[in-house]
C-alpha cells in the first residue's frame, strides 16, 4: 500500500512538472526575446565581415603602396575583409580584375583607375551588377554611378610647384630660363596635362621670357634617366628640368647628376617619397622643389566612404562627385616643413 501511495504521488509530481514546462514553452514562443541591457540585437547588415571589397592601384611605388595602404587602414578599421590588385599600368589588366572582382562578388571596389574615359566602361559594368564603387586619384566627370572619390587637383599640383620655381627663375636665372618638361601624357592624359598647364602659367607669369625646349613622356624612374641624359645632350643651354610625377622627378635628378650638371640644372618636381625626400636634402643642389600628395588619405577616405554606403549610410551627397585633397609643398628653403612630412611618411610606411 506504501508503495502504491509513493508511486501515485510520484506520477502526480511529474504531471505538475510537465504542465510548468508547457507553459514555460508556451510563454517563451508568443512573447519576444529581450536583449539583455548594454547589448544589441544583431541583424545581417550589421555583420561586418559579410562584406567584402577591393583596393585597386595601378603600379608599384611609393604614391600607390601608401594608396593602398590608406585602403587597407580603412578596411581593417571597419572589420570589413579587403582584397588588393594592381592593373599595372594596363588597360586590358584593369578590365579583367574589374570582371574578376565581379564574379567574386565582392561588395564594392576602391579603384585609382587608369584613364578617366576608358575605364569607365569597367567600372560601369560592375556597378550595373551590383559592385559597388568609388574612386582616388582622378576625376571621372562622365561616371555619375560611382558613390564618390577622392583625388589632389592636378592643375594646382602643377601650380603649387610652379609658383616656386617661378620665383626661383627670377632670383637665381635672372628671370630668364630654358626649361625641360617630362611628363606622363600617354598613360593619363588629361591629368599630366593639367599639371603641366598648371605648372607653365605659374612660371610664365612671373618669367614671360622663360622657352619651354622640351616635352617627353618619362614616368618611370629608369626611363627617364634614359630620356633627360639625351634632353641634356640635345638642349646644353637647358637649364631647369620640371617633372608631373616621382618616378619622372628621381629619374631628372638621376640624369643631372650623372651628366655632372649639378649647380648648372636644377629639377622642379610633382609627387613626394622617402627617395625624394632625401634629394631635397642632399648638398648636391640639384632637386629644389616637389609639390607632395597625400595618397594615403585618398586611399582611407575613399574606401571608407565605400564601405559606409554598404552598410546603408546616407552618402548620397558625395553621389557622382569627387572631393579634393590638398597637396603640400616641400622646398629646400623650408627644411622644417621637409622633416615634418618625413617623419609623417615613415610613421605610415611603417604600419
Amino acid at each position: 500500500m506504501k508503495l502504491f501511495k509513493k508511486w501515485t504521488a510520484f506520477a502526480l509530481l511529474s504531471v505538475m512538472l510537465l504542465s510548468l514546462a508547457a507553459c514555460g514553452s508556451a510563454k517563451s514562443a508568443n512573447e519576444p526575446a529581450k536583449a539583455e541591457e548594454g547589448t544589441e540585437t544583431a541583424t545581417p547588415v550589421d555583420n561586418k565581415m559579410d562584406l567584402v571589397v577591393a583596393g585597386v592601384v595601378f603600379q608599384e611605388d611609393q604614391f600607390m603602396k601608401l594608396l593602398s595602404l590608406g585602403y587597407q587602414d580603412a578596411a581593417k578599421a571597419a572589420g570589413v575583409k579587403v582584397l588588393t590588385g594592381n592593373t599595372g599600368n594596363d588597360q586590358g589588366k584593369e578590365a579583367e580584375l574589374i570582371n574578376t572582382y565581379i564574379s567574386q562578388k565582392v561588395n564594392g571596389i576602391a579603384i585609382a583607375p587608369l584613364n578617366q574615359d576608358s575605364s569607365v566602361a569597367a567600372l560601369k559594368r560592375a556597378d550595373d551588377k551590383g559592385v559597388k564603387v568609388t574612386v582616388t586619384n582622378i576625376s571621372l566627370t562622365n561616371a555619375p554611378f560611382i558613390d564618390g572619390g577622392y583625388t589632389s587637383d592636378n592643375k594646382n599640383m602643377g601650380q603649387i610647384t610652379g609658383k616656386e620655381a617661378a620665383q626661383f627663375i627670377k632670383q637665381k636665372l635672372g628671370g630668364k630660363a630654358k626649361i625641360a618638361v617630362l611628363q606622363y601624357k600617354s598613360q593619363l592624359p588629361q591629368q599630366s596635362t593639367d599639371r603641366v598647364n598648371g605648372f607653365i602659367e605659374e612660371v610664365k607669369k612671373v618669367n614671360p621670357d622663360v622657352e619651354i625646349v622640351a616635352d617627353q613622356d618619362a614616368w618611370l624612374q629608369d626611363k627617364a634617366v634614359s630620356v633627360t641624359g639625351d634632353i641634356l645632350t640635345a638642349h646644353p643651354d637647358v637649364n631647369v628640368i620640371w617633372s608631373a610625377n616621382e618616378g619622372g622627378t628621381i629619374g631628372a635628378t638621376m640624369a643631372v647628376k650623372n651628366a655632372g650638371k649639378a649647380g648648372e640644372v636644377f629639377v622642379f618636381g610633382t609627387d613626394a617619397s622617402d627617395q625624394l625626400i632625401s634629394m631635397l636634402k642632399e648638398s648636391d643642389n640639384i632637386l629644389q622643389a616637389i609639390t607632395g600628395q597625400d595618397p594615403y588619405s585618398m586611399g582611407y577616405k575613399a574606401m571608407e566612404l565605400l564601405i559606409k554606403g554598404l552598410k546603408g549610410e546616407d552618402i548620397s551627397s558625395s553621389k557622382g562627385t569627387t572631393t579634393i585633397v590638398e597637396g603640400i609643398l616641400l622646398s629646400r628653403t623650408n627644411p622644417d616643413g621637409i622633416a615634418k612630412f618625413e617623419a609623417d611618411l615613415k610613421a605610415k610606411m611603417s604600419k
